[in-house]
């Protein structure tokens, strides 16, 4: 066994083994025109013009040893509220914000009216439990739950279709600095684009099958990219170059995701495990096992707790990231786990599966809420911090949802690209840019569109024709 491992690494890895590292290395070559490996020739690695592509704002890693998972590495269990806000990226609070923050229920984190705890009765509210003891009080049955109004959200409408590659877009990315994104294609190349003009950069060869992850880091000028070849890339955008690979994944890589805070990549793997590594050293400090099948999705967050995954097997995963071990299993799907989103303000997040949209509360994944009624197989999910939830699926749908009620108040399916097939209508990958104005949604008719908030509709325009309906409550 072990010898067959050895000629399938030798066979399999042995070009890339002992790639260089060091940045030095490449300064000689210069970008050549990068061939994949059945000889076919690749788009040069410069789209004919002279590209200085740097990433600003961001520093490259320090030199030295790679990050140790220690106690230290821990933080609270519990973030007290004050830092469950401010676990959210500081954005700016716009005027709605503020509105809907005055309008929220007291308490910081919301609660829908009837969403009690397990602990709690079912029936019975606060204040008939604490009465419970006095043998003679009423025990009043509780109205039942309805939803609060949501937040008014403008429409969004689509204003840009971007072309260029051959295959269907799986995944896509904005990078910090919101002057550019990146997306990566079953024709097997990652391209960047520039976010205001939406032409083409850049196109990065190296991935011999369909790419299923890509992710900007904000702490150095690295891409990292996945897929289904089972390989991890990480791409130094001063070079243009893939300067490490992560080796240990036994089938394809579904996704990534880097920790906000400490230097560790995770991916997720058709092989039904996840795995974290060592940015700069490459090694893979925990395999995460305990999946049945295949983990579509992982995300990461500097509180406990720092690792959620989402998988085929119907449940949701929430890692303890030192140990390496699941904390919590969240078995309330039917189907397919293929998508998790955290909000960036909450201590919550959502998953996605044809079932329904669940919504969680950390750090135990207490339920929150199930968003009804996008009956399709959900492949994204994406939220802002004003509270807009985007699901995007299979059948070229998307549903906008107000976060908090779980309203519905946008449906969307975009015509396929001409020339397409009507069954090559699918949403794969959907971002917000880091202004949040814009919504980038990656399609199986090989294009890339963008949507913007209309700025004429009003709420006398677009009214919320919502009722105070009855919340329906399954677990």
């Amino acid at each position: 066994h072990k010898r067959k491992m050895a000629i399938k690494l030798r066979n399999e890895y042995g070009p890339v083994l002992h790639m260089p590292t060091s940045k030095e290395n490449f300064k000689e070559k210069g970008p050549q025109n990068a061939s994949d490996s059945y000889g076919h020739k690749q788009y040069p690695a410069n789209q004919g013009q002279e590209v200085e592509y740097l990433v600003t704002g961001t520093h490259p890693y320090p030199p030295g040893p790679g990050v140790a998972l220690t106690a230290d590495t821990k933080i609270q269990r519990m973030p007290s509220e004050s830092a469950a806000q401010s676990l959210a990226v500081a954005l700016p609070s716009s005027q709605t914000r503020v509105d809907a923050n005055r309008n929220a229920p007291a308490g910081g984190e919301y609660r829908h009216p009837g969403a009690s705890d397990r602990s709690q009765p079912a029936g019975m509210t606060p204040a008939v439990m604490e009465a419970g003891n006095a043998k003679n009080s009423a025990l009043m049955a509780k109205k039942a739950p309805t939803m609060p109004k949501p937040q008014w959200h403008p429409p969004w409408k689509l204003y840009r279709v971007i072309s260029g590659h051959l295959g269907w877009v799986r995944c896509i990315a904005v990078e910090p600095g919101n002057q550019w994104f990146v997306t990566g294609s079953a024709d097997r190349t990652i391209k960047i684009w520039d976010l205001a003009s939406g032409k083409l950069k850049l196109s990065l060869t190296g991935h011999i099958s369909t790419v299923r992850g890509v992710i900007v880091s904000t702490r150095s000028p690295y891409l990292f990219s996945c897929g289904e070849d089972k390989q991890v890339k990480c791409w130094d955008l001063e070079y243009n170059k893939v300067i490490r690979h992560y080796h240990g994944h036994l089938s394809a890589v579904y996704g990534l995701d880097l920790h906000p805070t400490i230097d560790v990549l995770v991916t997720c793997s058709r092989d039904s495990t996840a795995r974290i590594w060592d940015v700069r050293t490459k090694a893979s400090v925990h395999t995460l096992s305990g999946h049945t099948n295949a983990v579509a999705t992982v995300r990461c967050q500097a509180a406990e707790p720092q690792i959620i995954t989402g998988s085929h097997d119907t449940t949701i995963r929430l890692w303890d990231l030192v140990a390496g071990k699941t904390r919590v299993t969240l078995t309330n799907h039917k189907k397919s786990v293929r998508a998790v989103v955290l909000h960036p303000r909450h201590y919550t997040f959502a998953s996605g599966s044809p079932d329904n949209i669940k919504q969680w509360k950390f750090p135990d994944g207490s339920f929150i809420q199930n968003l009804s009624g996008h009956n399709a197989i959900i492949n994204t999910l994406t939220v802002n911090s004003d509270g807009v939830l985007v699901s995007g699926a299979d059948n070229g749908t998307m549903h906008l949802w107000d976060w908090r009620t779980g309203y519905n108040f946008q449906r969307v399916h975009a015509a396929v690209q001409p020339g397409s097939l009507d069954s090559e209508s699918g949403i794969f990958a959907c971002a917000f840019d880091q202004s949040e104005s814009r919504l980038l949604t990656a399609e199986a008719d090989k294009t890339i569109k963008v949507y913007k908030e209309d700025d004429t509709a009003t709420e006398e325009t677009h009214p919320v024709s919502w009722k105070p309906e009855i919340i329906k409550r399954k677990r």
